[in-house]
C-alpha cells in the first residue's frame, strides 16, 4: 500500500455518514481528529457515489500524504474489498468513480506519494511550475484529466489549438500524479506552449498569473464541448429584473461555452455604466475566469526632487516629499511647493535630467505620479511668475579635456552637471548671455584660499563648512564677513565660451560673440546655450554640485518602512468601487451619441466553484514597472463572500476554503516563484510540507479557493 493513496470500497447502502465516518477512519488507522475537516461534508460528498447492486454502493477516498501508513484492516469479504490506484479490486469489478473523491492535506509529507512530485526548472520556467502545481491540484480537474477526458477534446474549434494544449496538459498530469514518480521535467508542455502563446518561448522569466490567463483559456476552448457556436444577442432589459437578465447573458455564454473550465472556474459580474453627461445607464452581465483586485494598501509615494534658484541666490537644495501613490502631478507641485517654502510670485518648472540634459519638462496637472520612476532624476526650478511670457534660456555645459588620440594632442569635449535655465526679457548681444550665465554660476564659486583673516574667532569651523556665499555675504555658517572673502575674477573670454545649439547640446549652430547681437530670428519660447568651460576655469567653481543629484527614491537612503497589510477584504471592496473610466478607455454613449469618461461599478453576481483571485503586486505603463509588496492578509479556511456578491443563490454556498498559492519573491523581471499547495511547498523539482500558520506571506501573488459545501 505504500504506492496508492487511492481505495475503493464496497459499502453497505445502509449505513449512515456517521458509521461511514468511523469505517474511513477504522480503514487508515488513524485517529478521527485527523479527519475532522471532513465530517462536514462527509455525507453529502462521499456517500450515494455510484450504485452497483441493490445493497452495495463503490465509495472513494484520495488522501494526500498518507498513504504511506496505509493498513488495510482484514474484514468480510462481502463488506470490503481494497481497490489499488491502477483500477483493478481484489474481489469485484466496479470501476473507479474519481469525481465523487475528496481530497484533504495530511501530517505526513514524503516525495512519493501521489500528488505529491516536483517540476524540473528548465531555465526560468519556475513562474510555469508553480501555475501549473496549483492546477494540477485543483479539486475536479484532477479526476478530468486522470479520467477519459479525451472524448470531450474539440479539434473543429478555430479559437483552439486542436486539443494540443490539453492533450499535453493532461499528460503532464497524469505524470505527476503517477505512484512513485521522481521529479518531471516539463520540456514538452513547454515546448507546445511556445508554439502557441510565443510569448513564453525562451527561457526568460515571465509572469505566472500571465500563464494561467493563457492555459485557462487555451484547455477551455480545446475541450469546449460547443462544436457550432450559434450566435445570440443580449436584448434590451425592457424592464425586466436583473435576475433574468443576468440568467439570459449566462445562458447565452453556455450556449457558445460549454467545457470542464467553464463549469469550475467561470463566474459572471454585473457591470454598470452611467453617462456623466445625460446619465444614460448601461447593464452587462460578463463572464469571468478569475479576478484581479488591487492592493490598496499602499497609498503614499515619497520622492526626492533637487529645486534649482534661477537667479544665483542659493545652491541646489533636495527636498524629499510624501504624495498620494495613485496620485496627479499637481499633488506633487504642491508638496513641493510646501517644502521649499515657495513664494505667492514664484512657480516650479519642473524637468527630468537625462545624461547632462533636459528630456522633458513635466507640466501637465492632471498627468500621473506613477509615469514617474523610482530613478528618474528630476529638477525643480524655481521662477518668478512675471517673467512667464519671456523665452527660456537653457544652458549646458562642457568640459574641454585634452587626450592624446592617435598620437596626437586633442581637446574633447565631455559634457558636465545639470543645466541652468532663466527666463529674461532682453536678450540682445552676446555679453547679456555672458552676465546671465555668470549670475546663474555665483553659489558655485570657490572663495580664494586666504578667505579668511586674522579677525576668525576662536572655535570657527574651516572654509569647508561656509555653505554659501552670495555677493560675498554668508547666508549660512557665520563664519566670513564681506572684508574676508576675496573677489574672485571674473572669467577671460578664452575660459568660458558660448554657441548657440539644439536641446540635447551636441550641435554648434553659431558662437556667440560677446560685443555682437545674437543671431536668432524672432523671440523663441526657448533658447539653448552650449557653454564650454576650460581646465583652469573648473578649479574655481564647485561643478560637484551641478553634478550629484539624487534620484526620486533610493530604499537605501531613508529608514525602512514597517511593512504594509492590508485584508483580502479591502482588496475587493477596491475592486467592487465605482470609479472613473480612465481617457484610455472612453465608453461610446448611446444617448449622446458620443465617447465620454463613464463612472464604472462592478458586482460579483455568480461565484464559480473555483475561485481564482491574482493579487495585482505589479504595476506597468509607458515609463515604470514596480511591485508592490504589500502583505495581504487572505482568510485559509472561510473566505465568506455573502456581503459581496449583489445576487445570493440560496443552492449554493458563498464560503470559500484556500486550497493552493503562487508566490513570487523578488523584484520586478526576476525574482523566483513556488506553489503552497495543501499544504506543501512545491520549489520547483523540490516538494516538503510546510505548515499553515506559513502560508500568508508578503510573497502572495495567485490565490485559488474552493467552493465549501454546505450540509443542511
Amino acid at each position: 500500500m505504500r504506492e496508492t493513496n487511492s481505495l475503493g470500497v464496497k459499502i453497505s447502502k445502509k449505513d449512515n455518514a456517521v458509521e461511514l465516518f468511523k469505517r474511513a477512519c477504522k480503514i487508515f488507522s488513524i485517529e478521527s481528529e485527523l479527519l475532522d475537516p471532513l465530517v462536514r461534508c462527509f455525507g453529502h460528498n462521499l456517500v450515494g457515489i455510484k450504485n452497483s447492486s441493490e445493497q452495495l454502493i463503490l465509495l472513494e477516498l484520495q488522501i494526500y500524504g498518507l498513504s504511506d501508513s496505509l493498513k488495510c484492516r482484514e474484514g468480510r469479504k462481502d463488506e470490503m474489498a481494497v481497490q489499488h490506484s491502477n483500477g483493478s479490486l481484489t474481489n469485484g469489478s466496479f470501476g473507479i468513480v474519481r469525481n465523487s473523491s475528496i481530497t484533504f492535506s495530511g501530517r505526513s509529507g514524503e516525495a512519493g506519494c501521489l500528488g505529491l512530485t516536483g517540476l524540473q526548472n528548465l531555465g526560468n520556467t519556475c513562474f510555469m511550475n508553480s501555475a501549473l502545481q496549483c492546477l494540477v491540484h485543483t479539486p475536479k480537474l484532477v479526476d478530468y484529466f486522470l479520467g477519459d477526458y479525451f472524448r470531450e477534446i474539440n479539434h473543429d474549434n478555430p479559437l483552439g489549438m486542436d486539443g494540443e494544449i490539453a492533450l499535453a496538459f493532461g499528460d503532464l498530469l497524469r505524470k505527476l500524479w503517477a505512484p512513485g514518480a521522481a521529479p518531471v521535467s516539463p520540456r514538452t508542455f513547454k515546448s507546445k506552449l511556445a508554439r502557441f502563446a510565443p510569448q513564453f518561448s525562451g527561457f526568460n522569466q515571465h509572469d505566472s498569473q500571465e500563464l494561467l490567463a493563457f492555459l485557462l483559456d487555451g484547455l477551455h476552448e480545446d475541450l469546449n464541448r460547443v462544436k457550432c457556436k450559434p450566435y445570440a444577442e443580449a436584448k434590451d432589459g425592457d424592464g425586466r429584473s436583473d435576475e433574468d437578465i443576468a440568467d439570459e447573458y449566462w445562458q447565452n455564454h453556455l450556449a457558445r461555452n460549454d467545457s470542464i473550465i467553464v463549469d469550475l472556474c467561470q463566474g459572471q459580474y454585473k457591470s454598470t455604466l452611467v453617462c456623466p453627461v445625460c446619465k444614460k445607464v448601461s447593464v452587462t452581465f460578463d463572464p469571468f475566469m478569475y479576478l484581479s483586485l488591487p492592493l490598496p494598501s499602499t497609498t503614499v509615494r515619497m520622492m526626492t526632487l533637487t529645486v534649482v534658484n534661477t537667479d544665483g541666490t542659493a545652491k541646489p537644495s533636495p527636498f524629499t516629499i510624501t504624495v498620494p501613490k495613485y496620485g496627479k502631478f499637481e499633488d506633487l507641485i504642491r508638496a513641493l511647493s510646501i517644502a521649499c517654502a515657495l513664494g505667492v510670485n514664484e512657480t516650479l518648472l519642473v524637468a527630468e535630467i537625462y545624461n547632462h540634459q533636459i528630456i522633458r519638462y513635466l507640466e501637465e496637472p492632471a498627468d500621473s505620479i506613477s509615469l514617474i520612476r523610482d530613478d528618474d532624476q528630476l529638477v525643480a526650478y524655481r521662477l518668478r511668475k512675471e517673467n512667464d511670457k519671456d523665452p527660456l534660456v537653457v544652458f549646458m555645459h562642457q568640459q574641454l579635456e585634452e587626450q592624446y588620440i592617435h598620437g596626437k594632442l586633442t581637446s574633447c569635449p565631455n559634457a558636465l552637471g545639470i543645466p541652468l535655465v532663466a527666463k529674461v526679457s532682453y536678450l540682445a548681444h552676446g555679453l547679456d548671455i555672458r552676465n546671465l550665465y555668470l549670475e546663474l554660476l555665483k553659489p558655485f564659486c570657490i572663495p580664494a584660499k586666504d578667505t579668511f583673516n586674522n579677525n576668525v574667532t576662536a572655535g570657527s569651523t574651516a572654509i569647508e563648512e561656509v555653505t554659501r556665499i552670495v555677493d560675498n555675504v554668508p547666508v549660512t555658517g557665520g563664519v566670513a564677513t564681506p572684508s574676508s572673502v576675496k573677489e574672485v575674477e571674473p572669467p577671460s573670454d578664452a575660459e568660458l565660451q558660448f554657441y548657440l545649439t539644439d536641446e540635447k547640446g551636441i550641435v554648434k549652430n553659431s558662437k556667440i560673440v560677446m560685443n555682437e547681437p545674437i543671431a536668432m530670428t524672432g523671440v523663441p519660447e526657448e533658447v539653448h546655450v552650449l557653454v564650454c568651460w576650460s581646465g583652469k576655469l573648473i578649479e574655481q567653481y564647485d561643478t560637484r554640485l551641478l553634478s550629484s543629484f539624487p534620484e526620486i527614491f533610493k530604499s537605501g537612503f531613508l529608514p525602512k518602512r514597517p511593512q504594509e497589510s492590508v485584508s483580502l477584504y479591502k482588496c475587493l471592496e477596491a475592486f467592487l468601487t465605482e470609479e472613473p473610466l480612465g481617457p484610455e478607455d472612453m465608453w461610446y454613449c448611446p444617448g449622446c451619441k458620443k465617447h465620454c469618461q463613464a463612472s464604472k461599478k462592478l458586482d460579483l453576481w455568480r461565484l464559480p466553484e473555483i475561485l481564482v483571485i491574482h493579487l495585482k503586486r505589479f504595476s506597468y505603463s509607458r515609463f515604470s514597472k514596480n511591485k508592490l509588496e504589500t502583505y495581504v492578509d487572505f482568510p485559509v479556511d472561510n473566505l465568506d463572500l455573502s456581503t459581496h456578491v449583489a445576487h445570493l443563490n440560496d443552492k449554493l454556498s458563498n464560503r470559500y476554503m484556500l486550497y493552493a498559492v503562487s508566490n513570487h519573491y523578488g523584484s520586478m523581471g526576476g525574482g523566483h516563484y513556488t506553489a503552497f499547495v495543501h499544504w506543501y511547498d512545491f520549489d520547483d523539482s523540490h516538494v516538503y510540507p510546510i505548515s499553515q500558520d506559513k502560508i500568508k506571506t508578503s510573497a502572495a501573488y495567485v490565490l485559488f479557493y474552493r467552493r465549501v459545501v454546505e450540509v443542511s
